[in-house]
Parts: structure tokens; sequence; C-alpha cells
């Protein structure tokens, strides 16, 4: 229950300290200005949630948008450059060659949102942060 509340909390935290989203396509027109004409097509956008849990009981999460590259990840450029390159699937990600220590300390990392449009609702388990940090690259360093 407690975790539950930490994870509700740092998702809520990391919408909060996102700017704003633009103003949806199709939208009325602002007073004064001329309408528009033709249909305009709607842009697929890319708004991403993601955020961990450790058992542990600590949880943080940011947002991610891409096209353009923001929000509130350290890295959005990094980071949309690597989900775009497995097409928007985290498990299609190559793990980094790098070592870890064998301690176990679970922690589980999430995404959530739309990316081009489309709904994600990715969910994963690792052993400890560091394993995490090994399979999601830069998605997961903040």
């Amino acid at each position: 229950m407690i975790r539950t509340m930490i994870a509700a909390s740092a998702v809520l935290a990391a919408t909060a300290l996102s700017p704003a989203a633009p103003a949806a396509a199709g939208s009325a027109p602002a007073a004064g200005s001329a309408p528009a004409t033709g249909a305009a097509r709607p842009v697929k956008r890319t708004s991403l949630t993601l955020s961990y849990l450790a058992q542990a009981g600590y949880a943080t999460a940011v947002r991610l948008r891409c096209d353009p590259a923001g929000g509130a990840h350290p890295a959005p450029v990094e980071a949309c450059d690597e989900l775009t390159q497995v097409g928007g699937r985290p498990d299609r990600l190559q793990p980094a060659r790098m070592m870890c220590m064998m301690i176990y300390a679970p922690v589980t990392a999430e995404i959530t949102g739309t990316w081009h449009g489309a709904k994600i609702n990715w969910s994963r388990t690792y052993g400890n942060t560091c394993e995490m940090a090994r399979a999601t690259g830069v998605l997961f360093r903040f």
C-alpha cells in the first residue's frame, strides 16, 4: 500500500513538474485569428512517464516528450533516440556490456503514455538499479 502511494506521488510530481502540453491540433482558433484552411492532419506526439519503484520503498518518475525532445528527463534527446532505434519497444534494447554487483534489491521500471500516438504500457522488474541501468541505457538514468 505504501509503495503504491509512493509510486503515485512520484508520477504526480513528474506530471506537475513538466511544462504544460501544447494546445491540441484542431482546437478553436484564438480570438481575432483567421480560421485554418484545409484539414490539418493530427500530429502523433510522444508523451511518456518513466518511473521506477524499489522494494526498499523509494520511487522516482519523470516525463519524457519526443518530437521535439523535452520534458523533465535529464537527457531527453538521447532517451528519445534510444526509443526510436527500437521502435518504442524498450524490451528490444540491447543491454550494455557492464558488470553489476550481485546484490538483490529489486526495482521495477515502468513506461506509460503514448509513443507516436500509440499507447504504451511497459513494466519490468530487475534485481537492482545497476541491472536496470544496464538493460535500459539512458532511459532510467534520472
